[in-house]
């Protein structure tokens, strides 16, 4: 018996020094003893360890399996002919109505592809599975399954193939590399199938492609019809994301069936730290997919307004930032002084009286150096008791620290924004009567607390208000650039909606995601580049519909180029975290318009061999190279410049005097290629430059492109010569090309360091 628990012991011990590695294989060096790669695969494996099993092999959009090894056996399986590379699992987080109106989607049908066409557009969303049952997934009226579908509905627990129709065409689940993690899923507390447990891919799934849902609302608020982006277009559902997050090899092994099965669109709301792109399973598994014709979306990130906080930053990715929608749910705290602010909350209980009730600081109801937060058993019930507590923002989740207070006897929440949200206000459905204000309220409301001996406080009944002004502005969540890994590709591409989005939920949790007596809905409101990012994936959708030619670089430069920068008015986006004009390193382009990106008159289109040169051009060695593309590709002699991608965007890095040495240096100069490819009728363009950046002469050859004919190139180059700045400044311009009908406008940005 004792031999038997030691050698138990043994194998426990070796198994916990094991970790996920993903292996890419060069399938074209396969020796000739070999059938088929998996053999080979398999021997290449059992030649380190008698004991690992392959949890993935890959086949589509990347070459190889993944394992679980020790430190030793990957260094030993790294030695080997036909390895491209071996990289260590990585842990990715997701970036956790009225949004069709707000983009135009609902005013002019008749400049939309026809439902039939949208409806042989299939998205892929990689998340937290699918809640079939909603009526968002209702497939009246759409017609057959696309013959180009291959996939197919897999079964598991509280998951049938009944459960796929017309319109949720597929639905997978991923978990061997989460398991190999964090051991087998526990089913008593999600689904090891498509079931969507969480909420989140439900949300997101039902945001890029939802069929109409009438009477949606989340307990009253925002009622009205629930409909996707393209509300004809079929969804597959790529389960990746569990309780303990979502892992790379899962990821990698969805992306790979996705683009096998016959998705058009992958949409991914998750992310991670933005390593080279050689080492990034997202970005390797996306390239193969963009050279595939299949467009990728991807959130920014919820890091914000950190700067160069960006997730998923290649430039074959298109990567979406947050906005506010004109619309939210204003709940108004009177103090005892008669002062009113006005904030925002979903709560939909039992409202506060009208009578004022005692009010107090969390900090001064707490012993904890973080009590301000209302962490988790911080707040002294004896001082809560019966009060409106007021709780600074950050630390632990929006809803937990309505948790908090109402555990420690408190009967209301004012949540205080602090200096890194600025004055963004962010709609939850908390557990008791809630207050979300700005930095500004929050700091008065602190304010009044602290100069009275008893100050009280209630907080009104939340509504419904629409038409808010202005609309949108930069959520201070969203994550901003510099792209820190290029500098030379500005990140983000464009904004989309993302603050207080109603979209689809599940049946099986609570809105907040928190334990409560709330009932489960069918609908919810959330925020995040999560939710901004099904948005693009959608209207992707659409583009691809209507124009099925198009490449996913051309879509991406249609919504790229035709976003707007500026309200009606003529002034810029506002970036809610400061109350200050937004810049490219908030907004990208801009934010999305879907009907001018339907006509956008001429697109940046990148080929993949630009993307060769773009990998040149970082001096990556050819089996670097090959790891991302599978291909391969020797760098010639010739000068490869990462300000030639052909990318419609520009970021313009410039050094300052002290790290070139000399104070009074000569101005630099820079020059940009671009190619513009006609999407339109034989037309002339004239160029135009808008810069506040005095400090930088800005030059276009030639400031007129004609076309004669549809599909027709141009090129041409752009001059900075830029005088020194001091390291840390920042400046910004942009570049139109206009014929009268169109403007193809771009960002510039330009950073010294």
């Amino acid at each position: 018996m004792k031999l038997q628990w030691f050698l138990l012991f043994l194998i426990s011990f070796a198994e916990a020094q094991r970790e996920t590695y993903i292996i890419h294989m060069d399938r074209t060096d396969m020796p000739r003893a070999f059938d088929d790669h998996f053999q080979w695969y398999d021997s290449s494996l059992k030649s380190v360890s008698d004991s690992a099993q392959m949890l993935y092999s890959y086949n589509t959009v990347v070459h190889g399996f993944s394992t679980r090894l020790t430190v030793e056996e990957a260094k030993l399986i790294e030695k080997q002919e036909g390895i491209l590379a071996v990289i260590p699992e990585v842990k990715y987080e997701l970036h956790t109505t009225r949004t069709p109106e707000f983009l135009g989607l609902g005013k002019s049908v008749s400049f939309f592809p026809a439902s039939e066409k949208v409806g042989e557009v299939i998205i892929g969303v990689l998340d937290t599975g699918v809640w079939p049952e909603l009526e968002s997934f209702n497939d009246a009226g759409l017609g057959p399954v696309p013959p180009s579908w291959k996939g197919e509905c897999e079964v598991g627990k509280n998951f049938n193939s009944s459960n796929c129709n017309r319109k949720l065409i597929g639905a997978r689940y991923f978990s061997k590399g989460y398991e190999a993690a964090f051991g087998a899923i526990d089913e008593s507390q999600e689904s090891k199938s498509p079931r969507d447990d969480d909420g989140h891919g439900t949300h997101t799934s039902t945001t890029a492609a939802g069929s109409p849902a009438t009477g949606a609302s989340l307990f009253g608020f925002a009622a009205g019809t629930a409909r996707g982006m393209a509300a004809e277009a079929r969804v597959a559902t790529y389960k990746v994301c569990w309780l303990g997050g979502c892992f790379g090899s899962d990821i990698l092994a969805a992306i790979d069936k996705a683009v096998e099965d016959g998705v058009d669109v992958l949409s991914l709301s998750l992310g991670g730290s933005s390593p080279d792109y050689y080492r990034d399973n997202v970005a390797i598994g996306a390239f193969s997919a963009a050279a595939q014709g299949v467009f990728v979306s991807c959130s920014a990130g919820n890091s914000g307004p950190s700067s160069g906080s960006l997730s998923n930053v290649a430039p074959w990715i298109t990567t979406v930032g947050a906005g506010t929608i004109d619309r939210d749910f204003p709940t108004y705290v009177t103090l005892g002084n008669g002062k009113k602010f006005i904030g925002e909350s979903l709560y939909s209980g039992k409202p506060l009286s009208d009578s004022l009730i005692p009010i107090v600081y969390a900090s001064e109801a707490s012993n904890s150096s973080s009590g301000s937060l209302c962490l988790t058993s911080t707040l002294n019930p004896a001082k809560v008791a019966g009060k409106i507590v007021v709780c600074d923002r950050g630390g632990n989740s929006r809803i937990q620290k309505g948790v908090v207070v109402k555990d420690a006897g408190g009967v209301g929440m004012i949540l205080a924004n602090t200096d890194t949200y600025g004055e963004e206000q962010l709609a939850d459905a908390h557990l008791l009567p809630t207050a979300a204000v700005g930095q500004k309220a929050g700091d008065a409301i602190k304010n009044y607390i602290s100069s009275n001996a008893n100050p009280t406080a209630t907080i009104s009944s939340s509504t419904t208000r629409l038409g808010v002004k202005p609309s949108p502005v930069v959520a201070a969540f969203s994550s901003r650039g510099p792209n820190f890994l290029t500098p030379q590709i500005l990140k983000p591409d464009l904004i989309a909606p993302g603050v207080n989005i109603l979209a689809g939920w599940i049946g099986g949790a609570t809105p907040a995601g928190s334990d409560s007596d709330k009932p489960h809905v069918p609908f919810n409101i959330i925020s995040g580049t999560s939710m901004s990012c099904p948005h693009i994936s959608g209207l992707a959708a659409l583009l691809k519909a209507a124009h099925p030619d198009w490449s996913p670089a051309a879509i991406r430069s249609a919504l790229m180029t035709t976003a707007y920068s500026t309200y009606k008015n003529g002034e810029a986006i506002q970036d809610v975290s400061k109350g200050l004009p937004s810049t490219p390193f908030g907004i990208g382009a801009g934010h999305v318009n879907p009907m001018a990106a339907l006509d956008p008159g001429l697109v940046y289109d990148t080929t993949t061999n630009d993307y060769f040169a773009f990998l040149c051009a970082l001096n990556y060695t050819s089996l670097e190279i090959k790891v991302i593309t599978k291909k391969d590709f020797t760098c010639s002699g010739n000068k490869y410049r990462l300000e030639d991608l052909n990318y419609p965007s520009f970021a313009v890095p410039l050094e300052t005097p002290s790290i070139r040495g000399d104070e009074n240096a000569a101005p630099t100069t820079i020059k940009y290629t671009r190619t513009l490819t006609n999407k339109g009728t034989p037309s002339t363009y004239k160029a135009s430059v808008t810069s506040k950046s005095p400090s930088v002469k800005i030059v276009i050859e030639p400031q007129t492109l004609s076309f004669a004919e549809a599909n027709e190139q141009k090129s041409y180059t752009v001059t900075f010569i830029a005088s020194p700045m001091p390291s840390g400044t920042e400046s910004f311009a942009r570049l139109e090309w206009s014929d009268g009908k169109h403007i193809v406008g771009s960002p510039i940005a330009f950073t010294w360091t």
